[in-house]
């Protein structure tokens, strides 16, 4: 299945053509440091591209003070990740191996040097990708957590963090590591937590937290306005940002949880076009959030949009639930769909303790061991019924229908109903939900025969139902009797099949009345609607 970057091991190596490093030596300014002194440390704002023209620069683990990593870096390579591309935090430290020069230049002039000079951008990014790839896969980043099994809080920027590609190494509560860490920090209680750099802890961990020690987020000013605002980050989203981003407008999209939304959870997708192998739904948008970034879009989560008001000169303010607002020109709402909650008693005390609405490899976890059950029959609940086989005894596909062939796609159907470890119950529901702190134990019920089974079951996947994101929308916009967005003939408007009824506010994706809810088709929305979105705020260059 593709992944999100090449191997590091081929592409570190790689080096810039002399002419690249010539145009970085004209715009940059050199520096020296002595041996021992760090470069950046966790936390430091990444705004700047290090080149490195002499010496030897090395990740340092600072708990110990001894180099981190067997390999390091010297004259002819640069340092970063992709963060970069957002103006993010560093997450490892670098530290000088001996006496180093660099070549530094501030992101927004290396940004745009890398916009005129493709060649030299396509080699930084895949670097940039490799390292973020390694970090992810050798759980080497500033974030630990503590307690993951025993706290709800910490599963949750857990989640987070996974979904955001974000680097973290988890250690058991009661473990050596976690009683080590925590006493670096000045506690001498074993306690869940969420430790930033060396000695940092995070208090009230929540994603919101530590996306700003991340720099994740970023402060919107009211009064510095943007040509487009796209609210929401799923694949519609950031195909929006690419070609927003590609045609020259200033842009910003802004994701209420994590980049890929709905289409992040999906484990694997086998049908959209270029990837015969699979792909996950996390990993394509990633791809797509790291071209948008690349062409000058700017991504900040976690936000959620509460409300919009059309101003006077008809500009548009988003609200959103931290309190900050921005204004743009135009708005394109790509906000999805969003799983109902099933009419389950005691369910709210199971969200997040056995109760999941995304089959990520996080959640994966929680299924070792136990039975996994998943309410559902579309493309996402089968993808992640094939992803859960790997780790779970058993998994129970629930659907309340007679056959899955209205919902799911014929190449997934056949291989839930072929593969033993998976069962598909028709015409079934759940309940009664039981467990203490997290679930223990549930049942489906036959509604054909009547016929119950109770299963011990620790991890509930329910995926179900669409609900549309529009409630912020404050009636500014016509909707259907479903609460999907009209657009184009639906408005009676022949000029943009993704104009809504208030001119300036365009709908793509899944929350657009009489969209299809495919990957594919969301990605095509997204790309196209930018034209329109340019002629509304650019009209004197159509």
């Amino acid at each position: 299945m593709e992944s999100i970057a090449f191997d590091l091991r081929q592409t570190r190596r790689t080096p810039l053509d002399a002419a690249h490093v010539e145009a970085i030596r004209a715009v940059g300014r050199t520096r020296t440091y002595a041996a021992g002194e760090f470069l950046a440390r966790p936390g430091d704002r990444m705004d700047q591209f290090v080149w490195l023209e002499s010496g030897e620069v090395e990740v340092v683990d600072l708990t110990t003070g001894e180099r981190r990593l067997p390999s390091t870096l010297g004259p002819g390579q640069f340092m970063g990740e992709i963060g970069f591309l957002a103006g993010g935090r560093w997450t490892l430290p670098m530290r000088a191996a001996q006496d180093t020069t660099i070549t530094e230049v501030d992101r927004p002039t290396m940004l745009r040097l890398m916009s005129e000079i493709p060649e030299m951008s396509d080699i930084i990014i895949s670097v940039f990708a490799a390292r973020r790839r390694r970090q992810l896969e050798d759980g080497d980043g500033a974030l630990r957590l503590i307690g993951v099994d025993e706290s709800a809080a910490i599963r949750r920027v857990a989640s987070f963090a996974t979904r955001n590609r974000i680097a973290t190494v988890s250690y058991p509560l009661d473990s050596p590591e976690a009683r080590a860490a925590l006493h670096q920090c000045g506690l001498s209680e074993v306690q869940p937590a969420v430790i930033f750099g060396a000695d940092e802890i995070i208090t009230d961990p929540t994603p919101a937290r530590v996306a700003h020690r991340l720099g994740l987020d970023i402060e919107l000013d009211p009064e510095d306005a943007f040509e487009v605002l796209i609210v929401g980050g799923g694949p519609a989203g950031v195909a929006a940002g690419v070609y927003a981003g590609a045609e020259g407008l200033r842009a910003l999209v802004s994701e209420d949880l994590a980049i890929g939304g709905q289409a992040g959870t999906s484990s694997r997708i086998e049908n959209y076009m270029g990837f015969p192998t699979g792909i996950s739904g996390a990993d394509l948008v990633w791809r797509g959030e790291v071209q948008a970034m690349k062409f000058g879009t700017r991504f900040a989560i976690p936000l959620r949009a509460t409300g919009i008001e059309r101003g006077e000169d008809g500009t548009f303010c988003v609200r959103f639930d931290d309190g900050q607002s921005v204004c743009a020109t135009a708005v394109v709402v790509a906000t999805g769909v969003e799983y109902r909650r099933l009419p389950l008693p005691r369910l709210e005390d199971f969200e997040g303790n056995g109760v999941y609405y995304a089959a990520t490899e996080l959640e994966g976890r929680w299924c070792r061991g136990t039975e996994a059950v998943i309410v559902g029959g579309g493309n996402s609940a089968g993808q992640a019924a094939m992803y859960l086989s790997r780790n779970a005894e058993h998994v129970h596909v629930v659907v309340r229908g007679p056959s899955l062939a209205a919902s799911m796609s014929s190449y997934l159907t056949q291989r839930l109903e072929a593969d033993p470890r998976i069962t598909v119950h028709y015409r079934s529901e759940v309940e009664d939900l039981q467990g203490q702190d997290r679930l223990e134990r549930l049942a489906i019920v036959d509604r054909a025969n009547g016929t119950r089974r109770e299963i011990d079951c620790r991890a509930l996947f329910i995926m179900v139902g669409a609900a549309p994101n529009t409630a912020w929308l404050n009636g500014l916009v016509e909707l259907d009797d479903k609460g999907f967005i009209k657009t184009g003939q639906d408005c009676g408007l022949s000029d943009s099949p993704y104009a809504t009824s208030c001119p300036g506010i365009f709908a793509v994706g899944d929350v657009r009345a009489g969209s299809v809810k495919r990957v594919a088709s969301a990605v095509g929305e997204g790309s196209v609607v930018i034209s329109h979105v340019y002629r509304h705020v650019r009209p004197g260059e159509v």
